[in-house]
């Protein structure tokens, strides 16, 4: 550090400022560097399309397009066969997209005058979210989504959203989140302020995945709940975004009684409590007078100015679809019922089959010993 800088709070200041400008002005540079690609990758498979060039050039032609696109730009990457496929079926995808002239290009009305380009701004907003994502998402969503341009797009937006990366994006797809995305069956419509209620439903999902915990057989509620803390990241990203994690058996002074809250969560987009109670049988009726004193009390004690309505996710093993949707209706609270799936099991008998230390070490002394 300089002398300058050390010393000079206004100059300080202003390296800071140019460093930060500087930051601002690469990431925009490598947004821009991959919307002008995809937008390529795009014109190239709307031309292979609209020359039907697969059938015209015979059974080979995309070997021999990559083999002369790679002599005619020796440097670029990107015109493997396989690459110039998933342009064709990127733009089968998209082909109703219009592409917006970058700054510098001249539009052409009907009659053929020239139109002079607006300010850079309002050309980026005009262009299409699809472009915004990398190309490896985006043959990750062909292969995944197939000719389905609705599951495509909402992945496109979770992927901005939530900055996903490929792997991430990968998790959510082999788990199905498009189809499990606000489907629990709650009664936000009539417990929740008019408009707010598709808003709570969105961050719903059902059933709720918990592969990512590893858990015996004939496990109990406990050892599923400890095990959930013990991946709480991976179960923050299954609830959703937004959610932050306040509180495991968390206690509620109610009267002179204590109450203790299996989860309370924080979503941050909706602004309220999340009060999250995990059963490890079949959903009872009963369950939704529990989950409405929890979040009528987190109302009442937790609850500040700005804060939301707090809301309930009851997530059980199984339900009764029908049994579910009329006990939920008797309830004055704003609560959704959920199942989760969870795979990663065990045998019973699990721990029993692993080797102690003793085993171990035993057995590391007598592969030294030979």
């Amino acid at each position: 550090m300089s002398e300058l800088m050390r010393l000079d709070e206004e100059y300080r200041s202003w390296i800071q400022e140019l460093g930060d400008r500087y930051r601002t002005s690469q990431i925009k540079a490598s947004i821009r560097v991959n919307n002008e690609m995809l937008m390529y990758y795009w014109s190239v498979g709307k031309d292979i399309t609209e020359r039907r060039a697969d059938s015209k050039w015979g059974n080979k032609f995309f070997q021999n397009m990559s083999m002369d696109m790679s002599d005619m730009i020796p440097n670029a990457k990107g015109f493997s066969p396989t690459n110039l496929r998933y342009m064709m079926r990127f733009y089968g995808l998209f082909k109703d997209i219009v592409i917006v002239p970058q700054v510098g290009e001249r539009l052409l009305e009907n009659n053929g005058n020239q139109i002079v380009p607006q300010v850079e701004e309002q050309f980026e907003m005009a262009s299409n979210k699809v472009f915004m994502i990398p190309w490896g998402h985006i043959k990750l969503l062909i292969d995944k989504c197939h000719d389905n341009p609705g599951k495509f797009d909402f992945y496109v937006n979770k992927v901005i959203e939530n900055n996903w990366s490929r792997a991430v994006l990968l998790n959510f797809l082999e788990t199905d989140l498009y189809e499990r995305q606000g489907q629990a069956i709650t009664n936000f419509q009539y417990t929740l302020p008019k408009g707010t209620g598709d808003l709570a439903q969105e961050i719903t999902k059902d059933p709720y995945n918990f592969d990512f915990v590893a858990i015996r057989q004939g496990y109990n509620e406990k050892e599923l709940k400890d095990a959930l803390m013990d991946n709480v990241q991976n179960f923050l990203m299954e609830l959703g975004t937004g959610f932050a994690f306040v509180g495991r058996e968390y206690r509620l002074q109610v009267g002179n009684t204590e109450q203790y809250i299996d989860m309370l969560f924080y979503n941050i987009k909706r602004h309220c409590y999340v009060v999250v109670e995990v059963k490890v049988v079949e959903f009872e009726p009963g369950f939704i007078s529990q989950t409405a004193t929890y979040v009528s009390a987190v109302n009442h004690t937790l609850k500040g100015e700005g804060d939301t309505q707090t809301i309930g996710l009851l997530i059980c093993k199984t339900k009764d679809n029908i049994l579910a949707k009329y006990a939920v209706e008797t309830s004055t609270e704003p609560i959704g019922i959920s199942e989760y799936e969870l795979n990663a099991l065990m045998p019973k008998d699990f721990k029993g089959t692993l080797p102690t230390i003793e085993e171990l070490e035993q057995g590391l002394s007598e592969d030294t010993v030979s």
